[in-house]
């Protein structure tokens, strides 16, 4: 797989989106909805903070007036930006019960008509749960560590500074990809380890794909169509690139717990 690979994925992906209105009850309503929750908190802290600045700016005079008007509009840019870096973090989370569906769907589409996983038992939906979390806090963590070994780089007079822009940039990468590539992977209960295995298998292909999917869903607005975008784009990545690795987890699974259950891989 050459570099340039995981780029055309995002377009193929909105082909595919166009083509096919099954798929859009799948994306229509988790972007409404991660659209209705941040115009509400975007409209409601802009309100608020407005308040709190003319409580404390003497409006009496002209030059107040001003600088009141120039810090509304600086502070409308940039709760903007907030909003939507935050709506990135969760977005996906708001969205995954109709995501879950859609990477279901894609994978019925491309890998042909396979058995519909049962519904899940409570137990199952706890422990559903309890992993959202843990892959959560394990990419946490993967932060932390990519942040405590590249922060030195700014030490370095000239190069240091870009070089941590450009580890950054990676990893920012990096994250997106296991972000978006992780719907046929969990339903087959990858690891951590194994997801991160994903991207490594598949670079640079998926080095590309997570940077172009970092910078879309890095953008404010656009962002709220970007992130079901890069769902598509990432399910259709693994399921073309690493068919054989599902298999034989789902394989492996399948020996482990022959009534049905989902288990976890080796």
């Amino acid at each position: 797989m050459h570099l340039l690979a995981g780029v055309i994925y995002p377009v193929r992906a909105l082909q595919l989106i166009n083509q096919t209105r099954r798929l859009w009850g799948y994306i229509v309503i988790p972007v409404l909805v991660n659209l209705v929750l941040g115009a509400l908190l975007y409209l409601g802290l802009f309100v608020v903070l407005m308040q709190q600045l003319q409580a404390r700016l003497d409006q009496s005079t002209l030059l107040s007036g001003v600088v009141l008007a120039i810090l509304g509009v600086v502070m409308a840019i940039g709760l903007a930006i907030a909003i939507g870096f935050l709506l990135v973090r969760f977005g996906v989370v708001l969205g995954a019960p109709w995501y879950s569906q859609l990477s279901e769907e894609l994978e019925h589409m491309i890998l042909g008509d396979r058995p519909r996983p049962a519904k899940p038992r409570a137990t199952e939906m706890v422990y559903d749960v309890w992993r959202a979390l843990l892959f959560e806090s394990k990419k946490l963590l993967l932060l932390l560590v990519g942040w405590l070994c590249t922060v030195p780089l700014l030490l370095i007079p000239g190069l240091g500074g870009g070089l941590f822009a450009t580890l950054w940039f990676g990893m920012g990468g990096v994250l997106s990809c296991l972000d978006f590539f992780d719907g046929p992977q969990e339903r087959r209960r990858f690891s951590f380890r194994q997801k991160l295995g994903t991207v490594r298998a598949t670079m640079p292909a998926s080095l590309s794909f997570g940077v172009v999917a970092f910078v879309l869903v890095s953008i404010p607005l656009v962002n709220l169509f970007a992130i079901p975008l890069c769902v598509v784009a990432g399910n259709l990545f693994v399921l073309e690139q690493m068919p054989g690795r599902l298999q034989e987890v789902e394989g492996a699974q399948r020996r482990r717990d022959p009534m049905g259950g989902r288990g976890t891989p080796p």
